[in-house]
């Protein structure tokens, strides 16, 4: 759902491993811990676990392009700056709820992230249809508790608890989505002292994301994979983002291509129009053009490649990134 079209794929990657701008082989600055989730196992463990599995979608040598299936264990991946400035993203890669896109979405996000001193934790959540009781509120389970415990161990890695993001991409936006709408809501029964603290992130920033479970628009995939099937309006409308928008919904980024094919920008749009009618800060940037799962892969001149630069900007305005060195 995430993966740009063969050959288009194979183009993408290639020019990406030539990029000045985004290096492919290179791992982001400090890529180290990798944190569990949950001290045992997680809510709603089925009695036989899901197998890992990851499949190299990429043709080109030294260039990985991972799908992550079988999240029995879910984790952060720590990807640390050298010189870190206080700011944290939660990354969250998409797949349509099947799958994570984990190196598009994962990996070459906290690149960027990590060169402007952001630390970054990629999000490896459950994926609803690998058994789990109560599947619908499975990634946000995982996604309440990454906020969680990057809050409980701020001080650790040179953060700012109050100054933590999450990032996310296609379903993964629908996660980040959910999360700052529905961070509240009780998902779990706490586990430990990281359960504490709160897990509505200091902005969201969904990039091409699904928004309605309800719309006409909706992406079925990722519907059927976090509800399963059949699902019934109440539950369609309970998981859409935009039916959870309030006054305690955190700042929202939008970015979305008008010529995306797989999730229309009608969610976007429809989040958008519900962020104004609550009054909350938000900004949305549709393009000409894009399609969808273009992460950070697309070439200067196509008009979604400037999303980075937007999103940076308007983590800057909140506070949530420090301005920069050149103002």
């Amino acid at each position: 759902m995430d993966a740009l079209q063969e050959p288009t794929r194979r183009a993408v990657l290639t020019a990406l491993a030539a990029s000045s701008i985004i290096p492919v082989v290179a791992q982001a600055e400090g890529a180290g811990d990798t944190l569990p989730l949950w001290p045992g196992s997680p809510p709603g463990a089925p009695a036989t676990l899901p197998v890992h599995k990851v499949e190299q979608r990429s043709k080109t040598a030294g260039i990985d392009d991972r799908w992550l299936t079988g999240i029995a264990t879910p984790t952060l991946s720590v990807r640390r700056p050298a010189q870190p400035n206080g700011a944290a993203v939660l990354l969250i890669p998409g797949g349509g709820y099947g799958f994570l896109a984990f190196d598009n979405e994962g990996e070459e996000q906290a690149r960027w992230l990590t060169a402007q001193g952001v630390t970054c934790f990629i999000l490896s959540y459950r994926l609803p249809g690998e058994g789990w009781r109560d599947r619908a509120v499975v990634p946000l389970q995982d996604a309440q508790r990454g906020i969680r415990l990057i809050r409980a161990r701020a001080a650790d890695y040179g953060v700012d608890a109050a100054r933590i993001a999450v990032l996310g991409f296609s379903a993964g936006g629908h996660l980040a989505g959910s999360l700052a709408t529905r961070h509240a809501e009780r998902t779990y029964a706490p586990v430990d002292a990281a359960d504490r603290h709160s897990a509505r992130p200091d902005l969201a920033g969904l990039i091409y994301p699904v928004v309605s479970l309800a719309a006409p628009f909706t992406h079925v995939g990722s519907r059927d994979h976090l509800l399963g099937t059949p699902s019934d309006d109440a539950m369609r409308r309970a998981a859409s983002v935009e039916a959870h928008v309030d006054a305690q919904t955190a700042p929202i980024f939008l970015t979305h291509a008008s010529d995306d094919d797989v999730v229309p920008i009608a969610n976007s749009l429809t989040l958008y129009q519900a962020l104004l009618a609550a009054h909350r800060p938000a900004e949305l940037h549709a393009f000409d053009q894009g399609g969808h799962g273009f992460g950070v892969r697309l070439p200067a001149t196509t008009p979604a490649h400037a999303w980075p630069a937007l999103f940076t900007a308007f983590a800057m305005r909140l506070g949530v990134f420090p301005p920069s060195r050149a103002a």
